[in-house]
């Protein structure tokens, strides 16, 4: 290799078969005319011809026009795309989403709203439990102050309801007072 000579680096890549859609083109050795044809090109020419064999009756007075307009509506679904996807994939799409339950899913089941029923409940307010004493200081930090006792505060008394407080323990109250009569 001479110096001036600097070897060309190409690489291929083979995606064709990706960018084509599925066709059907050949049986056999017999090729289709005017083909190939999407699954779509041939859904529409087999069910537009069947709807204009059946209904010659109605159309027969407008001559070759719905005959025409069967053969560009073929030629119009070649490569339709909805969102991305071809028409039978975009239609198996719509089909399953009717078909799925409007909760949707829950680990394969359809998922639903549990039975309603009342909520029932109640609440007792008690006395608040005696406050706890502080816990008490580390030498470390008293070192610092003063070696002086100090007073002792005494603790606020802790006021008491005098009778029952809620609407159960005034019928307890009342059941026991009624009891002790007999």
């Amino acid at each position: 290799m001479s110096a001036g000579t600097v070897p060309v680096r190409s690489g291929r890549f083979y995606t064709t078969a990706r960018r084509h859609p599925w066709v059907l083109g050949k049986v056999a050795d017999w090729k289709i005319p005017l083909g190939p044809y999407t699954p779509a090109q041939i859904a529409v020419a087999v069910g537009g011809g069947f709807a204009l064999f059946k209904s010659i009756a109605l159309w027969a007075w407008m001559g070759p026009v719905p005959v025409v307009a069967w053969i560009l509506a073929i030629w119009a679904v070649r490569r339709p795309k909805v969102r991305g996807r071809t028409p039978l994939q975009a239609a198996l799409g719509w089909m399953l989403l009717a078909w799925q339950p409007a909760g949707g899913r829950l680990g394969g089941r359809a998922a639903r709203d549990g039975a309603p029923h009342a909520f029932l409940g109640g609440f007792t307010i008690e006395d608040a439990p005696p406050p706890t004493p502080p816990p008490a200081r580390s030498p470390s930090r008293t070192a610092w102050r003063s070696e002086r006792p100090r007073r002792a505060v005494a603790a606020a008394p802790v006021s008491r309801p005098v009778g029952p407080v809620s609407q159960v323990q005034q019928l307890l109250a009342l059941a026991e007072q009624a009891g002790g009569d007999r």
